[in-house]
């Protein structure tokens, strides 16, 4: 997808603790990573949706920009958030042109007359939950003006465009109740297989607005996320060792302390952790300057775990997002 098509908006909340570690380590390059998205004014952790535009409609660029933008704020104008990052379900226009005429000068005009339709739809299963059409005029002295007068006529308020969003909305809780168990089993099934992040992407992305199967969804992410933290631990532990039996002096102690500064206080290594800060300590004594992990003092624990465990989500939802967008099925 073009830059240009994208909205920097997010429904997401922002993160009270960042989390970062890559599943893929190198001991001379792991660091630590991070994902964190701005928040919005809407619900915490309602509906979002992506702006997408199909890269084979014939939109001009600055058009196309304008287009993204009143999309956004159509659905943010109805309680739906606009997502920069890449999720299933999103909203899309089509213009499709009915007359073009030219209008003379000066200056020459041109007017075009259109309709926009407007989806909402997922992107994975290619299924449209809603759609309305609009009939639209635009005036300009390019093609650019002309088209960017015209989605003018695209009221974010208009009731018949309230209803649009509202269908949406309602189709895609529905989706969430509906396949609620089977989306928490693949999220089990996936962190057996040490796929944490896709797993937490698939529970973190349940809205709030979907009730009983978002609380169910709060509590397996808890015990995924404890997995995750365990799963970490144990491999940057085992670096770290690596790398202080490797030079036991200060330049040892700084390699290991890139691991070990990735290790969560409730992770199950953490005890043996802290072992290795203090045979470290007492041999490069305050050569090392160094501090193990905490959380933020002041704010509650669970809280934080959950913001960092939908940080790994959103990052890898974020990594699953496509180069281009081709929806001819959405029509």
């Amino acid at each position: 997808m073009r830059n240009s098509h994208k909205i920097a908006a997010t429904l997401c909340l922002s993160l009270l603790c960042i989390f970062g570690a890559s599943l893929g380590f190198d001991a001379a390059t792991a660091t630590a990573q991070s994902a964190a998205n701005p928040a919005s004014s809407d619900a915490e952790y309602g509906i979002v949706l992506s702006v997408l535009l199909d890269d084979q409609e014939e939109i001009p660029h600055d058009a196309a920009n304008y287009l993204s933008n009143k999309l956004a704020q159509t659905i943010t104008a109805n309680g739906v958030g606009a997502f920069d990052g890449f999720s299933r379900f999103f909203i899309t226009a089509r213009l499709g042109m009915a007359t073009r005429d030219i209008v003379p000068g000066p200056p020459t005009q041109i007017a075009e007359n259109m309709e926009i339709t407007l989806y909402i739809a997922d992107y994975f299963a290619q299924k449209i939950f809603a759609t309305t059409t609009i009939n639209a005029k635009g005036v300009g002295t390019n093609e650019s003006k002309a088209f960017i007068n015209a989605v003018k006529n695209l009221n974010p308020h208009a009731a018949p465009i309230a209803a649009f969003v509202q269908k949406g909305k309602a189709k895609i809780i529905d989706y969430y109740r509906a396949q609620c168990d089977n989306i928490i089993k693949k999220a089990q099934s996936l962190a057996t297989q040490k796929e944490y992040d896709e797993a937490l992407y698939l529970l973190t992305s349940i809205p709030d607005a979907a009730g009983d199967c978002y609380d169910k969804a709060l509590a397996a992410t808890a015990a995924i996320y404890q997995q995750y933290v365990d799963y970490l631990c144990e491999v940057n532990l085992a670096h770290a060792k690596a790398a202080w039996v490797a030079e036991q002096n200060s330049a040892g102690a700084q390699k290991a302390g890139v691991f070990m500064s990735l290790i969560y206080p409730d992770a199950g290594c953490y005890g043996e952790a802290q072992a290795l800060y203090t045979e470290i300590k007492g041999k490069v004594l305050d050569d090392w300057k160094f501090e193990m992990k905490k959380w933020q003092d002041g704010v509650d624990l669970e809280s934080q775990r959950i913001e960092a465990a939908r940080a790994i989500g959103v990052a890898y939802g974020n990594g699953q997002q496509p180069t281009t967008y081709v929806m001819g099925w959405c029509r």
